[in-house]
């Protein structure tokens, strides 16, 4: 199945909050997500003895929230679409606080979330394709009282499983919840090959950064 919806992505209200939205652009922000996704690609794509399982799957993660996690999810996203010959799946698996929406400029309903709850939907009924070439996404979903369980559980595994396989040539991005304030952060490193763990500097202590790694 095709994504059967399309959504506009706001780039001017995305400029306005310090992203770089063409690949053309030489900011210091599009450079440094350049430095960033290089070694994650080289990762992802790696064959023989030394190839990571699901090395296409990438969490985002940090210890608390406002850290700047969905900022460089995003930043990772747009810079890996920008890519030729790859294709990028961006999940806002952050369900308490599902920020890639806002921050892209446009509103959802069904994602993740429902996907978990109801077996009668498969993940591509709630894809989105963008404006971004290259670029689709999976929104957090509706909020649900036991959206940690059902993101958790088995059939959620192996659907996880099962979009790192599909395609040889995608990059799953998933922007993940703190790690020190939800215990999905943890379920969804079981499943991913790669995670960027983002720091604030100066202001995220030793202790929180090493507790969240540990996890």
């Amino acid at each position: 199945k095709t994504p059967t919806r399309t959504v506009n992505v706001d780039f001017e209200q995305m400029r306005f909050g310090g992203f770089s939205t063409s690949n053309r652009e030489r900011t210091q922000v599009a450079e440094e997500f350049r430095l960033v996704k290089r070694p994650l690609l080289l990762n992802a794509f790696q064959k023989g003895p030394n190839a990571l399982r699901h090395g296409n799957m990438i969490m985002v993660a940090s210890s608390r929230s406002g850290e700047g996690k969905t900022f460089c999810a995003v930043s990772l996203a747009l810079s890996m679409a920008s890519e030729r010959d790859l294709t990028v799946l961006l999940i806002d698996a952050d369900v308490a606080k599902p920020d890639v929406p806002r921050v892209l400029g446009f509103e959802t309903d069904k994602g993740l979330v429902d996907v978990a709850a109801d077996p009668s939907l498969d993940i591509s009924d709630v894809m989105l394709k963008t404006n971004v070439e290259n670029l689709t996404i999976v929104p957090a979903g509706r909020p649900h009282p036991h959206a940690n369980e059902l993101l958790a559980s088995d059939r959620m595994g192996r659907i996880f499983d099962e979009m790192s396989e599909r395609y040889p040539n995608r990059i799953i991005v998933i922007d993940s919840p703190p790690a020190l304030m939800s215990s999905i952060g943890g379920v969804l490193a079981l499943h991913v090959g790669q995670v960027l763990f983002v720091v604030e500097a100066d202001r995220t202590s030793q202790s929180a950064v090493d507790q969240s790694l540990a996890l």
